[in-house]
């Protein structure tokens, strides 16, 4: 009973701020739709934007997983887990060193780097089943969906490793823009107050 009392105060919270902000949520639809245009129109400038910007997510993530494997030395697959960190920071760098090599060489480091971190996942999950640690089996998918993504964009190559990349992120920009548009005007439509 309290749970539900607190997801339903959390909800009306959340409405009450689309509401309260609906134009700041409309913009921010509007600007990524016109990002998400332009990235399908022009995916191999995308994808070189999606270089920088997957290299830093990578380099960050890898420095943090580095951190918190440290903190928990202890712990059921640390060597495993050491390792994704490990791969992480390598291939972040290596987007970020060399993103004007093409798309070519970025989607050959991502399909490695998902390769190797889907088989780090799945080693680490299983190190944690046999410590029984609750939640292996999300570890688990997250490792067979890396393994999956990285056959993909293997199975693509080279012709659509200049493209595929930046067009992927146009129309996520685009979907999750037009999301944003449809949630803003709803949340000021007559409606909505008496929500």
């Amino acid at each position: 009973m309290p749970d539900s009392i607190g997801s339903r105060l959390i909800g009306a919270a959340v409405a009450k701020t689309v509401r309260d902000h609906w134009a700041l949520f409309l913009v921010e639809g509007i600007a990524l739709v016109i990002l998400g245009v332009l990235a399908i129109i022009v995916p191999t400038v995308a994808t070189l934007a999606a270089t920088a910007f997957f290299g830093w997510l990578l380099m960050i993530s890898g420095v943090i997983g580095l951190l918190a494997t440290i903190r928990a030395r202890h712990a059921p697959g640390f060597g495993w887990s050491l390792a994704s960190a490990a791969i992480g920071i390598a291939a972040g760098v290596l987007l970020l060193g060399w993103p004007i090599q093409g798309s070519l060489s970025l989607t050959a480091i991502l399909v490695a780097f998902l390769a190797m971190e889907g088989v780090a996942s799945i080693l680490y999950a299983f190190e944690h089943r046999k410590g029984a640690s609750g939640r292996w089996n999300w570890m688990l998918a997250s490792g067979i969906v890396d393994l999956v993504l990285s056959a993909i964009l293997l199975a693509g190559l080279p012709g659509t490793a200049f493209w595929a990349l930046g067009l992927l992120v146009g129309i996520n920009l685009l979907f999750g823009g037009w999301c944003l548009i449809v949630m803003a005007l709803h949340a000021r439509g007559p409606s909505a107050a008496t929500a």
